[in-house]
C-alpha cells in the first residue's frame, strides 16, 4: 500500500499501481486514451499529464504522464492544475487534428470514448483550417467495419489483436503522423477474438457490422443484464435491443470470468434471434406435414394436455441449452422417471465423469480469472480456441505471463506494458497440449503433439505415474513418450500453481480420466494446481447435475413402444443422432410435442409446436463449466412490438402445460418459484438461489432500469398499430424495468448492470465506475454462485488404461473437431457466422490420402453405424494416421460411430465451396 496526495486530499493506494490507476481506482477522473486497465501503459497519447510535486511545499512541480508514473508512497499530483488541464487539452486538440469530427453519423457516437475525453478536457473549438489527410478503409470481414479516417493513434487495436490476443494480421503501417492501422491488404480478420476491437478502439475506426445494418445509437437501446448462450464459458453480455430484434451484444463484466473481452461467436452469434422464420405461434400438426395451423395460447394448451392426458406414457427431452428452470419443469411434467437430458449417451457418459471429478480429484475448479494465474498447463484433448475460445484466451494470457515474473525480478512494474514485453520477448510458462491435430494455441506452446484419443489418455496417465509412482504404469509406452511424459512431470510439480485443462470435446472417457489421474497425482503433491474440464453447451454442466437419462435411452423407450409420447424442450434432436433413428422414433410416437425458438427439423416433425422465448427473451440460470450458476434476464417483451405474438419461455409453457393436463388452474408462476422449486427438487442445485437478487430486489426503493435515461422515441414505436401508447410491460420476474424509470447509477453497488453508465463516461471505459478497483471485481461482488467444489478424500486412480493406437488397413477412428464458426447450433444460424465459417471438410493424414488414392479438395464418402457423409478432403499433416476428422455439426450421427469405412469421388473441390456457399445463403448450416 501506498499514500498519494491528490490536490490536497490524501488516500491510501496499491503501491504497485501506476497514478493513472490509482486515480480511476479512487474514482477520480483522469483523462487517457492509449491506456487500457487489461494492457498496460506505453504512454503513447500523453493525454493523461498531471501535475507532480517533489513534496508538500513545491509549488513548482513538473508535467508526468499518470500512466507511466508509479504511484509511490508520498506522492504528491494534482489533476486540477491549470498548466496540467492546459496540457491535456492542446494534447486532444493535437489528436482531432485530422479527425473527421463526423459525431452525427458516426456509428461510434453516444459511447464513444474520444467524445467523453473531449468533454472531459473542456476541447470545443476546431482552429484546424486545412486540408485532412483521409486513408481508404478496408473490407475486414462480416464482423467489423474499418473507417480509418477516424484513428488518433493511440495504438490499442494492434496491442490487443497482436499482443494480447495474438493476431497476426493487423498492424501498423507508416511512420509519425501517418500511420495507417489495418491488414496488409483487404481481408477477414482471422483473430476470434477481432470483435472486441470495437470495445477497445476508443473512436469509432472500427465498428460492429452486425449493428450497422440496423444502427441504433447506444441511448435509445434496451439492455439486460445475461449470459452468453454459445459454448459452456458462461461470459457475461450486454445485449441492446430496439423494435423486437438484437441490434448488438457488448462485453457486460464480470471480473471472475470474462471480465473485458468476449469471443466472435458470442459477440456476434446473435443472429438467430431475429430470424424472420422463427416460429411465433403456437403450430399444430395433424399429419405431420408441411402444412400447418396456427393457434390460441388456450386452444394450443388444451389440445397439448389432451394429448398427454390420453397418452400410455409421456418421455420429457430436456435441452442443455435451455435453463434450468425449463428443464426442471419438464422433469415435473413427465415425471423423474420419464426424463432424458437429451445428450447423447457418450457425451452424458463425459459429463458425468468431468461432474465427479471436479468434486473427488483433490482440485478446485479455475475461475477464468484464476485460469490466467497459473505458471504451467497442461491441455489434454482440446483445442481450447475452438472449444471454448474466451476459455483459451486465458490460457494464453497463463502463458506470456512468464514475461511479468522477469519484469519482477528486475524491479519493472506490470504496468509497464512496452517494457514488459521487451523484456520477456518470446518467453513463456509452459503449455503443453496434446490433441489430434494443430491447435489454435500451439505457438505459445512449450511442446504439441498430434495423437489419437487413446494415445493421449495414454500420455495423461503417464505423466500422473511420473508425478506419483503410485499411479498405475502405463504399458507398452515408447521411450520417447515416457521422457516426454517425466519432462511435463517435472515442469508440472516445479510451477508455483499447475493447471490441467481436459475435455468432451473428443468424447473421450480415457482422455477425461487421464487428466483427473493427473489432478489427483498433483493433489498428493500438495500442490496448490487446479483441473479445469471444458464442457460443449451453455448448459451441459447444470443439466448434468440436474440428473437424467441419456437420449438414446428416450429413442428405445419410444423404439419399443413402451411409450408413445414425447415432450421436447429446445433440443433438436438431428443434432445429436443419426438421422434415421430420429426419424423413426418420432414416427412411432402417436404425440410429438415441441418447444423451441427455432424451426429446426424437430420441430417440423412435431404434431404441436410451442413457441418458446430466446435468452433475450427469458430469464432463467445456466451453470458454466467452472459450476458458478449466473442468471440470465430478458431483455425485451417481444409482444409489446409484435402484439401477436404468442412467444413465452419454455418454464411458463411447460407450467401451463401440467396444470392444463392435471386440470389444475394454471394460476400465475414467477421466475423466483420456479428457481426456488428447482432448488428445492435437486439439492446439489441449493445455490442457484443467491444466483442473482429476487424479483423484489430495489435500490432506494427503486427497482433497475433496463433503458438509459436518454431513451427516447418509444411513444412512435408501435404509432404503425396505435397512436395510442400501452402500458410499458411490467416485469414481475426480475428485478428490472422495461423503462428509463428505475436506478441506473453506480454509486449503489449492485451485482446485476444492464448496461454500464456513468456522468461523463458514456464508453465502455463506464465499468470502471463499477468496480473496487481497475481491472478488480464489481463493487457489489462479481454475479453468479459457484457450485463445485473439491470434496476432501484420498481418491483412488483411474486403473483401465487404453491400449495405444494402431492403424487399421480399411476403417478410420472418426475424431468430431470443434469448431468455433459453424460448430454451435444456435449461432450457426446467424447469417455473419455462416459468412465467417470456413466450408466444412474432413481431414485426412498425407499417408491416408495417398493409401486411398483421393486428392485435397476430392469428395470423400464416409460411412459409420450412425450415419454418413460426403465432404472435400482438407489434407492435414499433422492428423495421425488411422484418424479421419470430422466438422463439429455436420453430421451428428457419425460420432456416435467409432470406425469409418471412406471412399472416393473425385469432385472439384471449388464446385462443392459454390455449393456451400450458395446453401449459406438460404441460412442453412455450412
Amino acid at each position: 500500500m501506498a499514500t498519494i496526495h491528490v490536490d490536497g486530499q490524501s488516500y491510501d493506494v496499491d503501491g504497485a499501481d501506476n497514478l493513472l490507476g490509482a486515480c480511476l481506482s479512487l474514482g477520480l477522473d483522469v483523462p487517457y486514451f492509449c491506456w487500457h486497465p487489461a494492457m498496460g501503459s506505453v504512454g503513447a497519447c500523453r493525454q493523461c499529464a498531471v501535475k507532480q510535486y517533489k513534496d508538500a511545499d513545491d509549488t513548482q512541480g513538473k508535467l508526468v504522464m499518470a500512466c507511466m508514473t508509479p504511484a509511490t508512497d508520498d506522492s504528491w499530483i494534482s489533476i486540477d492544475d491549470d498548466e496540467a488541464k492546459a496540457f491535456r487539452a492542446h494534447v486532444i486538440e493535437w489528436l482531432m487534428t485530422y479527425h473527421p469530427h463526423d459525431c452525427p453519423v458516426c456509428e461510434e457516437g453516444g459511447h464513444c470514448h474520444l467524445q467523453d475525453m473531449t468533454v472531459m478536457t473542456g476541447h470545443d473549438r476546431r482552429r484546424y483550417r486545412f486540408r485532412k489527410r483521409t486513408h481508404r478503409n478496408q473490407y475486414l470481414g462480416p464482423f467489423i467495419a474499418h473507417e480509418m479516417n477516424r484513428c488518433i493513434n493511440c495504438y490499442r487495436c494492434v496491442r490487443f489483436y497482436s499482443d494480447y490476443a495474438g493476431g497476426t494480421d493487423l498492424g501498423a503501417f507508416g511512420a509519425n503522423s501517418n500511420l495507417y492501422f489495418g491488414r496488409h491488404q483487404d481481408g477477414v480478420l482471422e483473430s476470434p477474438f477481432s470483435g472486441n476491437l470495437t470495445e477497445v478502439c476508443p473512436t469509432g475506426v472500427f465498428t460492429d457490422q452486425t449493428h450497422s445494418e440496423r444502427y441504433t445509437r447506444k441511448w435509445d437501446l434496451q439492455f439486460a443484464p445475461s449470459i452468453c448462450h454459445q459454448c459452456a464459458a458462461g461470459c457475461n453480455i450486454s445485449p441492446g435491443e430496439r423494435y423486437g430484434d438484437i441490434r448488438r451484444i457488448e462485453n457486460r463484466y464480470n471480473g471472475e470470468v470474462n471480465r473485458y473481452f468476449l469471443c466472435d461467436r458470442g459477440r456476434f452469434g446473435y443472429g438467430y434471434v431475429n430470424r424472420s422464420d422463427r416460429p411465433l405461434r403456437p403450430e399444430w400438426r395433424s399429419d405431420r406435414s408441411d402444412v400447418s395451423v396456427t393457434l390460441e395460447v388456450d386452444a394450443a394448451l388444451d389440445r397439448g394436455a389432451d394429448l398427454l392426458r390420453t397418452a400410455r406414457r409421456v418421455i420429457g427431452i430436456g435441452s442443455p441449452r435451455a435453463s434450468l428452470e425449463s428443464n426442471h419443469q419438464l422433469r415435473e411434467l413427465v415425471g423423474e422417471g420419464n426424463f432424458s437430458t437429451g445428450i447423447a449417451a457418450q457425451e452424458l457418459a463425459c459429463l458425468t465423469a468431468m461432474h465427479a471429478l471436479n468434486q473427488n480429484c483433490g482440485l478446485p475448479t479455475p475461475t477464468l480469472r484464476d485460469v490466467e494465474d497459473h505458471d504451467a498447463v497442461l491441455v489434454l484433448g482440446e483445442d481450447l480456441i475452438a472449444s471454448a475460445a474466451r476459455v483459451g484466451l486465458a490460457v494464453r494470457q497463463a502463458a506470456t505471463a512468464r514475461r511479468n515474473e522477469l519484469a519482477a525480478e528486475r524491479g519493472i512494474p506490470a504496468w509497464n506494458d512496452d517494457a514488459v514485453r521487451t523484456l520477456g520477448q518470446d518467453s513463456y510458462h509452459p503449455l503443453y497440449i496434446a490433441y489430434p491435430t494443430a491447435t489454435g494455441l500451439d505457438e505459445v506452446s512449450a511442446a504439441s503433439w498430434a495423437l489419437a484419443p487413446d494415445d493421449i489418455a495414454r500420455l495423461g496417465f503417464a505423466v500422473a505415474h511420473a508425478i506419483d509412482s503410485a499411479a498405475p504404469a502405463v504399458e507398452g509406452l515408447d521411450e520417447a513418450t515416457r521422457r516426454e511424459a517425466e519432462t511435463i512431470a517435472e515442469r508440472l510439480l516445479a510451477a508455483r500453481r499447475p493447471l490441467i485443462v481436459s475435455g468432451g470435446s473428443l468424447g473421450s472417457l480415457a482422455v477425461i480420466e487421464a487428466a483427473g489421474s493427473v489432478a489427483r497425482a498433483l493433489s498428493r503433491s500438495a500442490r496448490e494446481g487446479s483441473l479445469l474440464l471444458v464442457r460443449r453447451e451453455a448448459n451441459s454442466t447444470g443439466l448434468a447435475m440436474l440428473g437424467g437419462e441419456p437420449l438414446e435411452w428416450a429413442l428405445d423407450e419410444l423404439d419399443s413402444a413402451r411409450a408413445d409420447a414425447l415432450v421436447i424442450l429446445e433440443n433438436d434432436l438431428y443434432q445429436r443422432a443419426p438421422r434415421t433413428r430420429i426419424d423413426a422414433a418420432l414416427e412411432r410416437a402417436e404425440t410429438v410435442i415441441a418447444l423451441d425458438h427455432q424451426r429446426t427439423a424437430t420441430w417440423q416433425h412435431a404434431h404441436l409446436g410451442l413457441p418458446a422465448a430466446a435468452f433475450s427473451e427469458a430469464d432463467g440460470t445456466l451453470v458454466s463449466l467452472e459450476g458458478r450458476a449466473q442468471r440470465f434476464f430478458q431483455v425485451f417483451d417481444p409482444r409489446y412490438i409484435r402484439p401477436e405474438t404468442r412467444i413465452h419461455e419454455s418454464w411458463r409453457w411447460l407450467h401451463a402445460l401440467r396444470a392444463d393436463m392435471l386440470r389444475h388452474d394454471v394460476g400465475e408462476i414467477t421466475l423466483d418459484a420456479v428457481t426456488r422449486a428447482c432448488a428445492e427438487r435437486h439439492p446439489e442445485l441449493h445455490g442457484i438461489l443467491g444466483a442473482a437478487p429476487g424479483a423484489d430486489y430495489r435500490v432506494r426503493g427503486l427497482k433497475l432500469a433496463r433503458e438509459p435515461h436518454r431513451y427516447s422515441g418509444r411513444t412512435a414505436m408501435r404509432a404503425h398499430l396505435d397512436v395510442n401508447e400501452p402500458r410499458a410491460p411490467q416485469d414481475a420476474d426480475s428485478p428490472f424495468t422495461f423503462s428509463m424509470e428505475g436506478y441506473n447509477g453506480f454509486d449503489r453497488p449492485r451485482e446485476e448492470v444492464a448496461f454500464a453508465w456513468a456522468p461523463g463516461w458514456n464508453s465502455p471505459q463506464a465499468w470502471n465506475k463499477f468496480t473496487d478497483e481497475i481491472g478488480g471485481h464489481l463493487s457489489a461482488g462479481d454475479p453468479g454462485v459457484r457450485l463445485l467444489h473439491p470434496q476432501p478424500g484420498d481418491y483412488a486412480y483411474h486403473t483401465s488404461l487404453p491400449a495405444n493406437f494402431t492403424p487399421r488397413d480399411s476403417a478410420w477412428q472418426v475424431v468430431v473437431l470443434p469448431r468455433l464458426f459453424g460448430g454451435e447450433e444456435t449461432s450457426a444460424r446467424a447469417a455473419p457466422i455462416v459468412e465467417r465459417s470456413a466450408p466444412a471438410t474432413l481431414r485426412l493424414s498425407a499417408d491416408d490420402a495417398q493409401r486411398l488414392g483421393c486428392n485435397d479438395g476430392e469428395l470423400l464418402d464416409v460411412a459409420t453405424e450412425g450415419g454418413r457423409c460426403s465432404l472435400p478432403v482438407q489434407l492435414d499433416a499433422a492428423l495421425p494416421a488411422g484418424l479421419i476428422g470430422v466438422p463439429a455439426g455436420v453430421e451428428p450421427g457419425l460420432a456416435n460411430g467409432d470406425l469409418a469405412g471412406l471412399s472416393t469421388r473425385a469432385t472439384n473441390y471449388h464446385d462443392v465451396g459454390a455449393a456451400t456457399r450458395r446453401g449459406d445463403e438460404t441460412g442453412d448450416r455450412p
